[in-house]
């Protein structure tokens, strides 16, 4: 089953739950934000990579930050679910903006709590590694997309994520993904500290050497 939803194309991927701050000065986008706030509607934000885009995220105008004497505005939305499209349409009927017939993927919230805390604590090593607070966000509203935009994924991986229809599966591929990436920057970390030490006295431990093994380092 297909539905007309008005569209908002965007270089960049949003994930359902997702706050999403934007500055409309676009004629057809303040028509479109308009549109919302009088009638209701909800907009999809399509990922636009490489000059196409097939899937994208529905969202709804939560609220109208400032409006501009030019007819701009700030506007906050809230991400809501994931759709793929199936015909665009360069406007929509008489209206200024663009629009496209989808179908809403079917989100299976099946992670577990064990992926769900290993997951929160790669996030928090990455963020010790990096040196950043860890925010405050409470437990239960944690999900697979709570840090998607914070764990140095590329363009192409977020909308990968974005595609995956199970909890379990973009859990999966957010752990596989920390578990690569944390090694590679406390690596960096250690070279870094190497290169600021570079013609300082080193000050190392003593070795223990009472016992020891002769062999090769694997």
């Amino acid at each position: 089953m297909t539905t007309t939803l008005a569209m908002f194309p965007l270089e960049m991927v949003v994930f359902p739950h997702e706050r999403l701050a934007l500055h409309i000065f676009e004629d057809r986008y303040q028509q479109l934000i308009n549109d919302c706030e009088d009638k209701e509607i909800t907009f999809g934000v399509p990922a636009y990579i490489n000059r196409k885009m097939a899937y994208g995220t529905e969202v709804r105008l939560e609220k109208i930050e400032k409006k501009y004497l030019t007819g701009a505005s700030d506007v906050v939305c809230r991400g809501l679910r994931v759709f793929k499209i199936i015909d665009f349409q360069a406007t929509l009927e008489d209206r200024l903006y663009a629009g496209a017939e989808v179908t809403y993927r079917e989100d299976y919230k099946d992670g577990s709590v064990r992926q769900k805390d290993h997951f929160i604590n790669l996030v928090q090593r990455l963020y010790a590694v990096l040196e950043v607070d860890f925010p405050h966000i409470v437990y239960e509203e944690i999900t697979s997309y709570s840090f998607a935009h914070k764990l140095g994924l590329s363009l192409r991986q977020e909308l990968h994520l974005l595609r995956m229809m199970r909890e379990s599966d973009r859990y999966i591929y957010l752990i596989d993904h920390l578990t690569v990436t944390i090694p590679v920057i406390e690596e960096i970390n250690r070279t870094r500290q190497l290169i600021e030490l570079n013609g300082h006295f080193k000050n190392f431990n003593p070795l223990d050497f009472t016992d020891y093994t002769l062999g090769e380092i694997d």
